[in-house]
């Protein structure tokens, strides 16, 4: 009798522990917009964060350098005719969001450097972007991105939320909510865990 007792008891902490994830989940990430395209949401560890990039003036940085900002980060190029179609979504969508703390980053694949990218960024009214270069495709590589364009979200504790696959509709209404209400719903659930 106590075992059956027990074995209920146990059955509806899990349920309710259950119920509690996927509701935190439906505020999350788990229902992208149609105009995501391949959204995958995921819940790796950052493998990139210690990878160097690099800025226009030649610095260094890391993923890992932005922690505590949630980022969009897309890898591109420009001779990728869908990354070339995607980019004046992806300033619009940084100009849009960084009131909400939210960093949006293109990392360029091109051999050229930065040249290739602040000629690109002027002939395509691109400025809301800073120049990225992914030198040697390290930190693509790192997130064993299959293809370009790609991009990843991550948290503001530098967890990698999600994933694009292709191109994406960056500036809408739908992914803008969206991206907010995803990038901000780990927080919650951290905070929910330790409650």
């Amino acid at each position: 009798m106590v075992r059956v007792v027990l074995g209920g008891v146990i059955v509806a902490v899990i349920v309710m522990i259950s119920a509690s994830y996927a509701s935190a989940g439906r505020d999350g990430c788990d229902q992208p917009p149609h105009s995501l395209g391949k959204f995958e949401a995921t819940g790796g560890a950052n493998a990139a964060a210690a990878i160097p990039f690099y800025m226009s003036d030649g610095t260094s940085r890391t993923l890992g350098d932005f922690r505590g900002s949630p980022l969009v980060v897309n890898f591109w190029a420009t001779w990728c005719a869908p990354c070339v179609r995607e980019m004046p979504a992806l300033d619009r969508l940084n100009a849009a969001v960084a009131d909400d703390g939210i960093r949006v980053f293109a990392l360029s694949e091109d051999r050229g450097g930065a040249p290739i990218v602040e000629r690109f960024y002027e002939e395509n009214d691109i400025r809301h972007l800073p120049v990225m270069i992914d030198r040697g495709g390290k930190v693509v590589r790192a997130l064993t991105t299959p293809g370009l364009p790609m991009t990843v979200l991550f948290d503001a504790k530098g967890r990698e939320v999600g994933r694009v696959v292709g191109v994406a509709e960056w500036d809408t209404d739908e992914t803008m909510a969206f991206l907010r209400t995803c990038l901000a719903s780990t927080e919650k659930l951290d905070t929910a865990q330790r409650d």
